[in-house]
């Protein structure tokens, strides 16, 4: 009989084939020239005779076919730095908000449905190699599944300036993380594997929360590691609760989004064909490398970004 650890890892890869069948519909859609609904909020795009672009244009990210070297690049950058620390969200949606790559209403869910198969190989990596108590594993990521779905729900439906306010709230929230594991001030864990009594039901409430803020572009890093961090577990365990409800969020919440139509399709593609080499370079390659100097330069970026959003987001309303 298969124990937790084997059903959980088939259960990631139906979870995977089935939000991989959606996206793929999706993207055959497009190229047949069937437009996906449009965002709540969304005005249809303008051509090119009305004038400059703006947020609410398709640019080429959002167009059907295969991403550009530069989308590639921005996946294959940002999870290899996230497999060794850095995170990959803040990253990404900094260099999207930052050099105008992907509208800022699409930002959210180009995150989830490109990072979801870099972060599925995080996750088997981590659960695979990582000693940590399936029972406690698996109650853990059925909480943050639940909470992904009903956030999505809500998310996907938001318009562009309720997007704009919580994303930039959101990467203020991420840079004032990175800089408290900069300056070492992240808890250092305990010693347990798992989760019980009162603990469980913390951890349970938490990674609920997670799962439905990650669909506002909130990384699960740095809150997971205080969480869990303050609950005892010993850190090493944490990776594979962090990853495993990561990979079960992400085909979750994606498929709302796909649905939806409110994500950037070449971009997305970009992140899911570069990330995957990054994180199996970084993971079986690179292993360790220093990133202190990176990590500052992305709490600068990341903030600089936050306020650029709020900032939009104030002029929309205007």
């Amino acid at each position: 009989m298969l124990g937790l650890r084997p059903l959980l890892l088939i259960a990631l890869g139906g979870f995977g084939a089935a939000f991989t069948a959606l996206w793929a519909g999706d993207i055959a859609k497009r190229r047949r020239g069937e437009s996906p609904p449009l965002p709540l909020g969304e005005r249809p795009p303008r051509s090119a005779s009305a004038g400059e672009g703006s947020d609410d244009d398709d640019p080429a990210s959002t167009r059907p076919g295969l991403p550009s070297p530069a989308q590639t690049a921005i996946g294959f950058v940002t999870n290899f730095f996230d497999t060794l620390g850095v995170g990959s969200y803040a990253t990404t949606t900094s260099i999207y908000k930052l050099f105008r790559l992907v509208p800022d209403r699409r930002i959210p869910g180009t995150l989830l449905v490109g990072h979801m198969w870099p972060t599925v190989a995080q996750a088997v990596i981590y659960i695979t190699i990582i000693q940590v108590e399936m029972p406690s594993l698996v109650a853990l990521i059925a909480a943050s599944i639940l909470g992904s779905w009903l956030g999505a729900g809500v998310v996907s439906a938001w318009p562009k300036r309720k997007i704009q306010i919580g994303m930039g709230l959101a990467l203020l929230g991420a840079a004032a993380l990175m800089l408290a594991k900069a300056v070492h001030w992240l808890p250092s864990g305990g010693e347990t594997l798992g989760l019980h009594g009162w603990r469980m039901a913390a951890g349970l409430i938490g990674n609920f929360t997670f799962g439905a803020l990650m669909n506002l572009g909130i990384g699960a890093y740095g809150p997971s590691l205080i969480l869990f961090g303050f609950l005892g577990m010993d850190l090493k365990a944490i990776f594979p609760v962090m990853m495993g409800s990561c990979a079960f969020i992400m085909p979750t919440s994606g498929m709302r989004f796909i649905g939806r139509g409110s994500y950037a399709s070449r971009a997305a593609l970009g992140l899911a064909l570069g990330g995957v080499p990054g994180v199996l370079l970084a993971a079986y390659v690179v292993r360790q490398l220093s990133v202190v100097y990176l990590l500052w330069l992305v709490i600068a970026v990341a903030t600089y970004s936050a306020l650029a959003m709020l900032a939009s987001a104030r002029r929309s309303h205007g």
